[in-house]
This record gives structure tokens, C-alpha cells and sequence, in this order.
């Protein structure tokens, strides 16, 4: 599991034992424990204290940390602002495509795995769509079982930080079909997808993006919903990881591999 503001500790994990790990690019703290009897590895994004900023955060460490922790799925969590006004805020969107036309990391280099001519292993991600339907299905289930207000499909879009998004820009990505923006989730899509790994991606909706709304809120209005996210997460993701079933839980698309 990787979690955004908010969640450096996660509600409801049991005997949660913090473990840095240590790899080619770079360490990355996890936390390793249970939640409903489900053994889960946890990522705080942002770690104590809001220390990364989005354009601090080590995408490749994280997700190096996860894969060699054994984990088969993974639930990307993001507090995001609404590209539609027609969307209720507080609602929690389960997403089933990605706007990531950079396709760049925080440092400005690709996001991929593949960086080095001739390495073992590279290859072109292929894909209709970008997360797995399985774990879709069972967040989007349990949610509204849970009475958390659900909405199924839309599309991320990614923006980097760690200032938000003038109006303009907005319109582009509204135009593009977006239904909701943050800064963080976009790099983890990708490097999950290149490496096999099942991913779904959750976004709760803290505030429309500029120009979208009727009227701006204060920063103290999205900062409340922040907050009041990490309950609302807890509960979805905590509900639903007993239900998920590795053996159907798949990566997305393929991996063509052009070398050995």
C-alpha cells in the first residue's frame, strides 16, 4: 500500500514494524504488518512530517522497496482535486485510465526501470488500460457496502509540483478527459505496470481544481478533507484487502521484452 498526505502511520495495522530498505535507487522507510489479518507493506509517500514534498518523493525506491518485500498487489492511495464540477467532493474515485504525457519522474529523467542501453530485462509496457479489474471491482464493492460515496472509472491525471495548477491548465486536462489531478500517483502507475505488479489507484476528492468549482474555497476548506480522508481511506482499504484474491489479481497489459 502507498499513501499520501496525511497517513504516515496507517489506521488499524497491527504490530507495524518500520524497516528501511536499501537499494540501487535509493532507501525508502516501510512499515510491514497486518491489517484484518492481511500482511501488508506500507509506504508513506510523503513520510513524517510532510518531509518530501511531491517533487522530493523517490518513486523507484518505493516501489524497488515494495517488490522486493514481497508484496502481489498494490493500492495506490492520493487526495486529489476535481476536474468536473459535477462531482461530489468527499467522494472517492477508483480510476481506470492515466493522463502521464511527461512520463517523468521528480528529478526530470524518465519514469521507467529501463534507463541503461543493453540492460537485462527491457522492454515496452503494453496496455489497454492501465490497473488491474480485479482489485477495481472489490474496491468499488466494499466501498459502497461500506456507504462510502463510490465513483467507478475516470481518469488520473498527473501534474508535477508542488505548486497547483493554473486555470488554463486545468481547461487542458478537463479537455483531455481528467477527471481528477494530483501530483504523486502517476510515476507509481508506470513502474508497477513495467514491473507486473497489479496496481489499483484510489483518489479521494479534497477540492475542484482551479476554475472548476462555482466559487474558490479557502485552503482551510481542503486541508479539512485531507484530514477527514485518512478515516475514509482507512475504512475502504481496510475492508477490502481480505477480499482480494492474488491468484486473480494481474498485471496490466503486457511486458515485451526485447532483450534477455
Amino acid at each position: 500500500m502507498i499513501s499520501g498526505s496525511g497517513t504516515e502511520r496507517w489506521p488499524g495495522m497491527e504490530a507495524g514494524e518500520r524497516r528501511i530498505h536499501d537499494g540501487p535507487y535509493g532507501s525508502a522507510e516501510v512499515t510491514v504488518g497486518q491489517i484484518e489479518g492481511v500482511e501488508v507493506v506500507h509506504v508513506s509517500r510523503h513520510g513524517p512530517g510532510h518531509h518530501h514534498l511531491s517533487n522530493h518523493v523517490n518513486h523507484r525506491a518505493n516501489l524497488a522497496a515494495l517488490i522486493d518485500g514481497g508484496v502481489n498487489a498494490v493500492v495506490s492511495l492520493t487526495v486529489c482535486g476535481a476536474a468536473r464540477p459535477e462531482l461530489l467532493l468527499g467522494s472517492v474515485v477508483v480510476f481506470d485510465d492515466l493522463y502521464f504525457p511527461s512520463n517523468r519522474l521528480p528529478d526530470g529523467s524518465l519514469c521507467t526501470w529501463h534507463d541503461t542501453p543493453g540492460q537485462a530485462g527491457r522492454g515496452h509496457w503494453i496496455f489497454d488500460q492501465p490497473f488491474d479489474a480485479s482489485l477495481r471491482t472489490v474496491m468499488v464493492e466494499t466501498g459502497r457496502r461500506a456507504g462510502v460515496e463510490m465513483i467507478d472509472g475516470g481518469c488520473y491525471g498527473h501534474v508535477d509540483g508542488p505548486r497547483f495548477n493554473t486555470r488554463s491548465e486545468i481547461n487542458a486536462l478537463a479537455a483531455a478527459g481528467v477527471t481528477a489531478l494530483s501530483q504523486t500517483a502517476g510515476p507509481e502507475v508506470v513502474l508497477a505496470g513495467e514491473a507486473g505488479l497489479p496496481l489499483v489507484l484510489v483518489g479521494y476528492l479534497t477540492d475542484y481544481a482551479n476554475g472548476i468549482g462555482a466559487a474558490s474555497e479557502p485552503v482551510a476548506a481542503l486541508l479539512a478533507r485531507v484530514k477527514a480522508s485518512t478515516d475514509i481511506l482507512a475504512t475502504l482499504v481496510n475492508s477490502s484487502l481480505s477480499a482480494i484474491d492474488p491468484l486473480q489479481a494481474t498485471a496490466a497489459g503486457t511486458f515485451h521484452r526485447v532483450g534477455p
